[in-house]
């Protein structure tokens, strides 16, 4: 059965005067384009953008490709088209899978069109719905729904927001989503824009994705990530509460409240792997954080440190918490990796992940023979990469020792907000750790796991750690994925069904029906 629950890049921008610029003049979806390229890590498989000018015949333009930005958006066909698409506003998207479909009509923003122009729409989509089978059921029993993408939740919103504009009578798209929210569980950020020009930026009430907005002037922009938008020229860039929505129409900005937030809850994996170390999210810098993880590391470090020690990051994003670490021990930090930038993020590879990974990284013999080498790393969730790692750095780089060091808290549990490990039997940690534990894990522990792996030592960031080095409290942040303390009432749900499929021998990814229980494992 086709999958397409994302993790993804989400932006949007809307020039709120027109200052007597011609219609083909704005560079729209060149500004588009850039913003996608800041984003570019959070999504390679597709790129899209769709654009608003009212003096077009066809109001909304959307044109979407295969590929990253440079390979969908740069092409000879696709720039044709898009010098045919500069108008007042539009949203854009960067795109990965969680296996495969690769097809072009899985590509976002998705389209809606209509005869009315406020029922004309195109939507695009960063998260995952988590009582998606719940409102995929709901569509075809009570609303006669037809579904093109059969488990994609950006078309289950698309259908759902549709059906609020039902009538002849425009409503305020707040009172849409304020009607929806309630039937909603999970992460959503997304980007809406109508063939009136109205854009819709909105944040599910906890936060759980990243969302951010600012205007220059005439300028107004929004994106997943700060760094799309700062690049912009925007010099200050604001998060967008949770539970809240950007409306630009008219040439005005408002902010309106659609659901209450009772609480939040971000994403910890934002910090620790997902976003561009450029970025501030909800405050707080990504790179910084990092920073702060490195530190920690370094505060409970127990090698002995000599003059044959150097700490080495597996790039890119460890090597904020890998120089931290290596400053506070007063030992070198050195590229003993150097990455192959033409091969994507193995994490969010849908196939061949080990090949990647073992592609993905040259060792440099220069600066690892004969070294001891704490090897910092952001997380691990398979394995994959890290144990191409270490190999290629024994056997090509003449490592003597390598004792890994992992800024994120053992995974041990699946995500259903966004992020690509739906499954326990995928999780390398859980084999050893079935349930999360506070604190230092037992060395016992800890030596066979290292042993398993292939490093002469292992050391995992603690759980209550990362709150404190991420600056947040417990309570805001979600980290369901180390501590298995699920912030929506089907998060927990699907966590006792992915534990009931692992004791039952079902790997199909946890969100799909039950029948498809035995399909493609990740």
């Amino acid at each position: 059965m086709a999958e397409v629950h994302d993790h993804c890049g989400v932006a949007a921008a809307a020039f709120l005067s027109d200052d007597g610029a011609s219609g083909t003049d704005r560079g729209l979806p060149r500004i588009l384009s850039s913003m996608l390229l800041d984003l570019q890590h959070r999504g390679q498989l597709s790129a899209g953008i769709t654009t608003f000018d009212p003096d077009r015949s066809r109001l909304l333009k959307t044109y979407r490709g295969l590929g990253n930005v440079a390979q969908a958006l740069g092409s000879g066909e696709a720039r044709s088209a898009l010098a045919e698409m500069d108008g007042f506003s539009g949203i854009g998207h960067v795109r990965y899978a969680t296996c495969g479909d690769e097809e072009l009509e899985y590509a976002q923003p998705y389209e809606r069109l209509h005869g009315h122009r406020w029922k004309w729409f195109a939507i695009c989509f960063n998260g995952q719905i988590a009582n998606f089978r719940e409102l995929k059921a709901h569509l075809a029993a009570e609303g006669g729904y037809h579904l093109i993408h059969q488990s994609s939740d950006t078309e289950i919103l698309m259908h759902y927001i549709a059906f609020g504009l039902r009538g002849d009578v425009k409503r305020p798209i707040e009172d849409v989503f304020r009607e929806l929210a309630p039937s909603l569980d999970g992460a959503y950020s997304l980007a809406l824009i109508s063939a009136e020009g109205e854009v819709v930026v909105a944040r599910d009430p906890l936060g759980f994705r990243p969302m951010c907005h600012g205007t220059n002037g005439k300028l107004w922009a929004a994106a997943s990530e700060s760094v799309a938008v700062a690049n912009l020229g925007i010099p200050d860039v604001r998060p967008l509460e949770p539970g809240t929505m950007v409306i630009v129409r008219d040439g005005r900005v408002e902010i309106k409240r659609f659901a209450e937030s009772p609480h939040r809850g971000h994403c910890y994996f934002e910090w620790v792997y997902f976003a561009s170390a450029a970025s501030v999210l909800d405050g707080r810098s990504v790179y910084l954080s990092r920073k702060e993880l490195g530190q920690a590391l370094a505060r409970r470090e127990t090698v002995p440190i000599g003059p044959d020690c150097i700490v080495v990051p597996v790039p890119d994003c460890a090597k904020p918490a890998a120089d931290a670490m290596a400053y506070e021990l007063g030992i070198p930090c050195m590229e003993g990796l150097l990455r192959n930038r033409y091969v994507g993020r193995t994490f969010i590879e849908g196939k061949g992940r080990g090949e990647k990974a073992r592609k993905k990284y040259a060792p440099l013999r220069e600066v690892l023979e004969g070294k001891r080498i704490l090897l910092v790393e952001d997380s691990i969730v398979r394995l994959t990469t890290l144990r191409a790692v270490m190999h290629g750095m024994r056997k090509r780089g003449g490592a003597k020792e390598i004792h890994v060091r992992v800024t994120c808290p053992p995974v041990v549990g699946p995500c259903f907000y966004g992020i690509d490990m739906s499954t326990v039997t995928e999780l390398y940690a859980h084999r050893f750790i079935p349930k999360p534990i506070e604190g230092r894990l037992p060395q016992a522990m800890l030596d066979r796991m290292a042993a398993d792996m292939g490093a002469d030592s292992l050391f995992y960031m603690p759980v209550e750690s990362v709150p404190r080095c991420i600056g947040f409290d417990r309570q805001d942040l979600c980290m369901a994925c180390i501590d298995t303390r699920y912030p929506t009432p089907w998060g927990s749900k699907l966590h006792e069904e992915a534990v009931r499929n692992a004791s039952e021998g079902r790997h199909g990814r946890t969100y799909e029906e039950r029948s498809c229980g035995g399909a493609e494992a990740p």
